[in-house]
């Protein structure tokens, strides 16, 4: 009886045994973030500044390390705090040669309104862009610069443009494809790499075709587009390729503009969601047929892959597939205390590749939403599922409140209003749920009803947000009003309500 009273204690005392997060790789991957925003957005020489200022504070670090080693006192706090300041003197030097490069551009020295003739390999698809903004039919272009001339003299270099220009002729480039054309030069409009804007006078010349993986992937793209026309009304036909692999393409003027006056325009936009949603399917699915686990991890692999050049792999895209991996490691996997230096790892490894991310907003939104999924989600799962609440229904609740406390302060820096977008941080996971539990019930329905009612759906409950809110096109005021109105207040307490009632603290360990 004693034995069993202390198995039984024993067992209840390792699970209410708080878990322990490994935040060691934390402070390098803010020192490295943070250093490269300066250098970016102050300029090369703050850069440098700051990697010499990274420079002397280790070296101070590390006479106090050495000093207390030699003394028999080993701390970890003064290693972790020497890594930060390695990495953010690191990043600092290379933000600021990046932003150098760009200042010293020769594209930079060419007067404001100057026409060139620009090849540029399109880096992603053509978006459509206001046309009360631009004055007509647009498309924003993001691309590489390949060389331009300049009266009669050809210019070799690098560097990222954004090409704004007339709908016709542009609409249908692939990535990967070079063109040629007529533009005239601007200054960029954000401190993330780009040299320069380019205003197309017209339609390109193409100058090589895309690679034929692109190829493929437009094709895809293109049956996909085409078999929502014939099924969905011409909204939905529009909104669907957006929300699963970010083609906005089809998508109407006046939804497109629902969409921007409701702040919700990022969900037409490939992020880590679509990421875990399809790992998470295609993991399921294995175990369902009892595959090998690690056959199963390879076809969630392949499957990344394939999504990723059907969605374009564009760094937003590479950024949401890395955040949607590691969220999915989080959620499927019993090693949550390694989920914590996988993100921190892929921030540093993103940052490297791509210093411009620094400055996106969107990559900042996927560290967060990715970080409260790590942090704080388990612990209010294990809450509710303590409190009666089945594991599905708690772990896509808990998911959702946590992205939702985290990044609401960076949304509403970002938008200057609550607004309705919050309201649907909590429709859209509800209608993911259903959407992911509720096929058993309807599959026997014939296909064409299958995709009308899934496109209705998503139809409805995106577009149907902003009508909920109480916001309709060019009325940012009601946003606003809603914000501070029972609705908006209900919905604040509720976040505060959740995390008032988190359960057991997890510590965060250095």
């Amino acid at each position: 009886m004693t034995s069993e009273r202390g198995v039984e204690a024993g067992e209840r005392g390792s699970i209410e045994a708080p878990e322990v997060l490994d935040a060691r790789l934390v402070p390098a991957a803010v020192c490295g973030w943070g250093a490269t925003i300066v250098a970016l957005v102050v300029g090369w020489q703050a850069g440098v500044g700051v990697a010499a200022g990274c420079v002397v504070a280790g070296s101070g670090v590390l006479a106090l390390a050495l000093r207390r080693a030699r003394a028999g006192q080993v701390s970890g706090v003064a290693w972790v705090a020497l890594g930060a300041l390695l990495i953010g003197a690191g990043f600092g030097m290379a933000g600021a040669w990046h932003a150098h490069r760009v200042q010293a551009h020769p594209l930079g020295a060419v007067r404001a309104g100057q026409r060139v003739v620009a090849v540029v390999e399109v880096g992603d698809d053509p978006k459509r862009v206001s046309a009360k903004s631009f004055g007509g039919p647009k498309v924003m272009v993001r691309a590489g610069l390949v060389e331009y001339r300049l009266g009669g003299r050809v210019v070799r270099s690098g560097g990222a443009v954004t090409v704004l220009a007339p709908a016709a002729g542009w609409r249908g480039l692939l990535p990967g494809q070079r063109v040629e054309f007529g533009a005239r030069v601007a200054r960029p409009w954000r401190s993330d790499l780009t040299v320069a804007v380019l205003r197309a006078d017209g339609a390109p010349v193409a100058a090589s075709a895309p690679p034929w993986w692109q190829r493929a992937a437009g094709l895809v793209r293109s049956a996909f587009g085409s078999s929502a026309q014939r099924a969905l009304s011409e909204d939905a036909a529009g909104l669907l390729p957006g929300l699963v692999i970010g083609d906005t393409s089809g998508l109407t003027e006046h939804v497109q503009e629902n969409f921007r006056e409701t702040d919700l325009a990022h969900l037409t936009a490939v992020s880590g969601a679509n990421i875990t949603i399809l790992l998470g399917a295609v993991l399921v699915s294995m175990r369902a047929l009892t595959v090998d686990p690690r056959i199963g991890a390879i076809a969630a692999g392949a499957a990344l892959v394939m999504f990723v050049i059907l969605a374009r792999p564009s760094p937003s895209v590479l950024r949401a597939a890395v955040m949607g991996a590691i969220a999915l490691l989080a959620l499927c996997t019993g090693r949550r205390k390694q989920a914590l230096p996988a993100l921190c790892a892929a921030v540093i490894g993103l940052l490297a590749w791509s210093p411009g991310l620094a400055v996106d907003a969107g990559f900042a939104l996927s560290v967060l939403a990715t970080a409260g999924l790590i942090v704080i989600a388990p612990g209010w799962s294990e809450w509710l599922r303590a409190h009666g609440w089945w594991r599905i229904p708690a772990d896509s609740f808990a998911v959702a409140a946590a992205a939702f406390v985290v990044t609401t302060p960076l949304v509403v820096a970002l938008t200057g209003a609550l607004g309705a977008a919050l309201a649907v941080v909590w429709w859209l996971p509800a209608a993911v749920v259903l959407h992911c539990t509720a096929p058993p019930l309807w599959w026997h329905r014939r296909p064409g009803g299958r995709a009308r009612r899934v496109g209705r759906a998503a139809h409805g409950v995106a577009v149907g947000s902003g009508r909920r809110g109480g916001v309709r096109p060019g009325d940012r005021g009601s946003a606003a009003a809603w914000s501070r109105g029972p609705g908006g207040l209900g919905l604040r307490l509720s976040g505060c309500g959740m995390r008032g009632v988190s359960g057991r603290t997890r510590r965060i360990g250095a």
